[in-house]
């Protein structure tokens, strides 16, 4: 068993590169399970080769999380009507039977209010390009 690891290791050490490769099994990109060959993009390399690219580096289009600034949007407004009912309530201006009843209101209007507001004005300076802003930072559903 010994000889027989030793051969096969001389054997594979004597063989030339292209004999090797020439021994390698080969995959069809055609087939089945590969990738349509009209969609894939190409670019051409750099004379010199350094492993590196400067398409790797490069950014592509933002992403904008649509259904997380249409939620902070929906919180916003909500959060803005409490807190309007729980002022009107709180100065009097509607008569309510429990005074005790109108600072929650208030505190949940608030608390509804501002991950809606904070959201929003990210959004609103990343469409504007701001520097610092960008979509990554607004929490996005689409996992």
């Amino acid at each position: 068993m010994c000889l027989d690891l030793s051969l096969s290791l001389s054997l594979s050490l004597s063989l030339s590169l292209s004999e090797r490769v020439a021994m390698m099994p080969t995959r069809s990109v055609s087939g089945g399970g590969g990738m349509p060959n009209n969609k894939v993009k190409y670019s051409r390399l750099a004379d010199s080769d350094e492993g590196y690219i400067d398409l790797q580096f490069k950014k592509g289009p933002p992403k904008v999380p649509y259904k997380a600034i249409a939620l902070a949007t929906f919180l916003f407004l909500i959060g803005s009507l409490l807190i309007i009912i729980g002022g009107l309530l709180l100065s009097g201006y509607i008569e309510v039977s429990d005074p005790n009843r109108t600072i929650p209101v208030l505190i949940i209007g608030v608390l509804v209010f501002l991950p809606g507001f904070y959201h929003l004005r990210i959004a609103y300076y990343a469409s504007k390009g701001y520097r610092g802003y960008s979509y990554d930072d607004i929490p996005d559903f689409d996992d």
